[in-house]
């Protein structure tokens, strides 16, 4: 029964009834409790097992529309049940919240039912979810967190033409974003899963920004003196459902376990960790180029925005720069003649606008020649 609600959870948005039934149908080394619920009654889960004295605690999708780690976490937890992983029962305590915002995960919307970011609330704790993290975290005492996110098509490596697929943070702990010896260990990590997944990810894999917020909930728990990485699940090459990333995340949870496991990330530096290129915003999904207007060659930048609709995911081609030249370069770059746009058509190409002549589906992408 787990797997056939296993195979369900795929795609950019999640049934989370399929995702109750797999956590319910697990076999018994998996503790799977009910730890509260949201501001609208769902369950909020969590998955522990291992016996080891080292704890880690992780959590996906507090932003609801950030899925693919969530999707991630379920291939973890597939692999430990199918290959009865002892290492990890003998030597670590792994704690999974799996989706923190089930509301956010329903509306598919980045804020919870109450229209409230849980990763600015880390400290006013205004939310019933943030204060079940919080509850979680003071009750297991984790030894290392894992924080789990997805990141927009926009970014890109510095030095790189390539989507940022992984991008991942040591969070600061102070305004000067010095390094003491637990977010030492947060880097530590992320140079070791760095090291593993650039051969199969080259150019592909980002450092995020480290600006100071005790809002959020990294820099809140490296404040705390826990030790703290930031995962962001990213764009991979005409994957915007996102199951090739979800299977570069899964590779990236099993090498930093693995890490803590063995205590190897001890083999890395602070210097390796800032070897890593940076994040940064270099993309838009869709360049549309040699547009005539006014005798001259514009270019249109063009934002995907996620809809819900009929319970999938519908990307929105939104016009997001005009000009002669654009701020961005694009994932996708089509002439304009290809979609007949011309002066005529002019008053129809306003930023912010839906660009009427594109749709798009479950990431797949038509244009309509009219």
């Amino acid at each position: 029964m787990s797997l056939e609600h296993y195979n369900q959870i795929k795609g950019r948005y999640l049934s989370y009834s399929n995702i109750c039934g797999y956590l319910q149908s697990l076999p018994s080394e998996f503790n799977v409790s009910v730890i509260g619920h949201s501001e609208k009654n769902e369950k909020i889960f969590k998955v522990a097992f291992g016996n080891g004295p080292t704890k880690i605690l992780m959590w996906s999708q507090m932003h609801g529309n950030e899925s693919t780690t969530t999707k991630a976490v379920f291939d973890l937890i597939e692999k430990i049940r199918k290959e009865a992983t002892t290492i990890f029962f003998e030597n670590l305590c792994i704690h999974i919240i799996p989706v923190l915002n089930p509301d956010g995960l329903k509306a598919y919307t980045r804020v919870n039912a109450n229209q409230v970011d849980l990763n600015r609330d880390a400290q006013q704790l205004s939310q019933v979810e943030s204060q079940i993290l919080k509850d979680t975290y003071t009750s297991i005492s984790p030894n290392f967190c894992f924080n789990l996110h997805d990141q927009r098509t926009i970014f890109g490596t510095e030095g790189f033409n390539k989507p940022a697929t992984l991008s991942f943070l040591a969070p600061a702990f102070n305004e000067a974003r010095e390094v003491n010896s637990q977010r030492l260990k947060a880097m530590q990590i992320i140079a070791g899963i760095y090291k593993e997944l650039s051969e199969d990810l080259p150019g592909g894999i980002g450092r995020y920004d480290d600006t100071f917020n005790l809002d959020c909930i990294g820099d809140t728990l490296m404040y705390k003196g826990i030790p703290t990485v930031l995962f962001e699940a990213g764009h991979f090459p005409n994957d915007y459902a996102r199951e090739l990333t979800r299977g570069f995340v899964f590779s990236a949870l099993w090498k930093g376990l693995s890490l803590i496991n063995d205590n190897s990330f001890k083999n890395f530096t602070e210097k390796n960790y800032f070897a890593i290129p940076k994040n940064e915003k270099q993309f838009f999904d869709l360049v549309i180029e040699n547009l005539e207007l006014q005798s001259e060659s514009y270019k249109i930048g063009i934002q995907y925005e996620e809809r819900l609709m009929d319970r999938e995911i519908h990307f929105i081609p939104i016009i997001a720069e005009i000009g002669l030249k654009l701020s961005r370069k694009g994932l996708k770059v089509i002439c304009a003649k290809q979609l007949k746009l011309s002066v005529l058509d002019e008053k129809l190409l306003k930023v912010g606008e839906e660009l009427k002549y594109l749709n798009g589906t479950s990431g797949l992408f038509s244009l309509n020649l009219t």
